[in-house]
């Protein structure tokens, strides 16, 4: 495939991926009457089914025996469940209860709370341009704390996770399907408990509402797993900073249809809140452009700064 082909299947894959992060709010409110702890726990079972049968087309299992090697990786790999856990549960439960503008909020400071964590737990140095970003964020959360009568604690608990999945799989280096099928694999003995036990509770909803409620909850499998091969199909196709600006898609579209799909409030204060993040995002951005075409324009002279090597005598 040519270069230039595979770019536009990368920007492609990219958009795609996003995109259906940035509209899976749609998707939550169609599983009630499930509560989002089932909502949960169906998702883990059904995507490691659907991960599980990518791999065995792929026929990508060598990397079981090498983890079940390591322990680190063993206890990193829980320690990702657990974190993404979460995540996951958490943002089922603030789509389903009306708050999808607070959720995109996460999602939203995300970056910048991995940068964060960057300096805290990497030792990482910032520029001046992103402890600039890093201060507005702080400054927008205070606002919207007074916007909200309370911290923000869903956008925050939502992005801190978040960061943290980001760092722990910076450390396990696997690759988006292995990590999934190791993720969900860990989680699918507590998940299929607490349905079973559902079921003998008589509150499972999974064949109580019909074929078509119980084919969503299956298809919850394919939500998660679909949005994440488009991403790694992007991922090895386009440049990291071209990929970090596609990330903002899908909160923007979570935003959108929290104002304009399901009507959440948004008085002053929360736009004055949001508009400070969007002003520190813009200031990270064209830090990283910046930054990036410099390191492009360095790396494009140092072969011209190399001096010739000397001749040897005739």
């Amino acid at each position: 495939m040519k270069p230039r082909t595979e770019q536009r299947t990368g920007l492609l894959s990219g958009f795609a991926a996003y995109g259906l992060w940035g509209l899976v709010p749609l998707f939550w409110p169609l599983l009630k009457p499930s509560g989002a702890l089932e909502i949960l726990a169906h998702r883990m079972v059904w995507s490691l089914a659907v991960v599980g049968i990518a791999l065995l087309a792929l026929r990508r299992w060598g990397w079981i025996r090498e983890l079940l090697r390591q322990p680190r990786k063993l206890v990193l790999t829980t320690l990702a469940a657990s974190v993404i856990t979460v995540n996951w549960g958490l943002y089922i439960w603030s789509v389903n209860s009306g708050h999808v503008v607070e959720a995109s909020l996460g999602y939203f400071i995300n970056p910048l709370v991995s940068i964060a964590i960057g300096v805290l737990v990497l030792g990482e140095r910032l520029r001046r341009a992103q402890w600039a970003a890093v201060g507005i964020t702080v400054v927008a959360v205070l606002v919207l704390a007074v916007g909200y009568g309370r911290p923000p604690w869903i956008s925050l608990t939502l992005a801190f996770s978040f960061a943290a999945y980001g760092l722990i799989k910076k450390k396990l280096g696997m690759g988006g399907l292995e990590s999934l099928a190791a993720e969900t694999a860990v989680l699918f003995l507590p998940a299929l408990g607490y349905l079973l036990w559902l079921g003998a509770q008589g509150r499972s909803t999974f064949a109580s509402y019909g074929a078509g409620h119980t084919a969503l909850l299956a298809a919850t499998g394919l939500v998660t797993a679909i949005p994440l091969v488009c991403f790694g199909a992007a991922a090895i196709r386009v440049p990291l900073s071209t990929l970090g600006l596609l990330q903002y898609l899908a909160p923007v579209f979570q935003f959108g249809l929290g104002v304009l799909y399901f009507h959440e409030a948004m008085p002053p204060e929360r736009w004055a809140g949001f508009s400070l993040v969007w002003a520190a995002l813009t200031l990270l951005t064209w830090d990283a452009l910046r930054t990036a075409r410099r390191s492009r324009v360095r790396l494009e002279v140092a072969p011209l700064a190399v001096p010739a090597p000397a001749r040897e005598p005739a």
